[in-house]
């Protein structure tokens, strides 16, 4: 299986897990730099960043030498930090639910559809028609991104417990795929799960291969605690892959992160 990493997604990746650190802005020079040592050419990162410029995600600043670079805007930044909690924090597993009620005009189709695409974004599962569940845990960010958004006029949010009539555990497998989302796993650990046990065996890798290895191991988990969002564990599948999967991830962030940050530093 070869693993397909974007050059977008890639920069995002490296903002998230190295660029915060950076003293100061990040010069194009560097980005090129870093991003050529996964696999990115020059002409893609700069594109690139030219599409997440207009995206509002990275603004245009100076370096220290005065030479072009970028940063994260606000909106980026409260994003990245969100994530921080789903990709490094311990996996929470909410016993409550949290319920998003929408109606949108019809004349406001592109609305719908935005807040359809986040609530999914987020690891909503879907009960009915403007009707969409997730654990409780999810509140906060929840709020925050239906308010940075300005969809907040059209939901209604609550939470509480699964009363009936279905058993949760079967509700639960109607709401989510449950059977995409253990393949999303699978498909993490066939690809890293041998470069874990290599690392287990072989000498400490050099900051370049431990900053190249870590980078494409984070651009594929990142996306994971999001489709999968902290189901409680009895409800899933006794063979359900996902604890695997994330103690493999943890593992190859406590062994590459700190050596891989060598190789960032200017």
């Amino acid at each position: 299986m070869v693993e397909q990493h974007t050059p977008r997604s890639l920069i995002v990746t490296f903002y998230g897990a190295y660029g915060r650190a950076f003293p100061g802005p990040v010069p194009v020079s560097a980005l090129v730099r870093l991003l050529g040592a996964a696999g990115v050419d020059a002409p893609s990162v700069r594109s690139s960043v030219s599409r997440l410029k207009r995206r509002g995600f990275l603004l245009p600043a100076r370096a220290g030498d005065g030479s072009a670079a970028y940063e994260l805007s606000e909106e980026a930044r409260q994003l990245l930090e969100d994530g921080d909690r789903r990709i490094y924090g311990a996996r929470r597993r909410s016993q409550e639910w949290l319920l998003a009620v929408f109606s949108v005009p019809e004349q406001e189709r592109a609305k719908r559809h935005l807040l359809r695409s986040r609530l999914a974004r987020l690891g909503f599962g879907t009960v009915a028609p403007g009707v969409w569940i997730a654990p409780a845990h999810l509140r906060g960010e929840t709020r925050r991104t239906l308010d940075r958004l300005h969809l907040t006029a059209y939901v209604e949010l609550f939470g509480g417990a699964h009363l009936g009539f279905a058993p949760t555990a079967e509700a639960v497998s109607r709401w989510w795929d449950l059977a995409a989302l253990a393949k999303q796993h699978e498909e993490f650990l066939d690809l890293h799960e041998p470069a874990l046990r290599a690392l287990r065996t072989e000498p400490v890798p050099a900051p370049e291969a431990a900053y190249r290895g870590y980078l494409l191991a984070l651009d594929s988990w990142r996306r994971l605690p999001y489709a999968d969002p902290g189901l409680p564990r009895e409800l899933l599948p006794a063979d359900w892959p996902g604890d695997r999967a994330a103690a493999v991830f943890t593992e190859l962030h406590d062994r590459l992160r700190d050596i891989g940050a060598r190789f960032v530093e200017p």
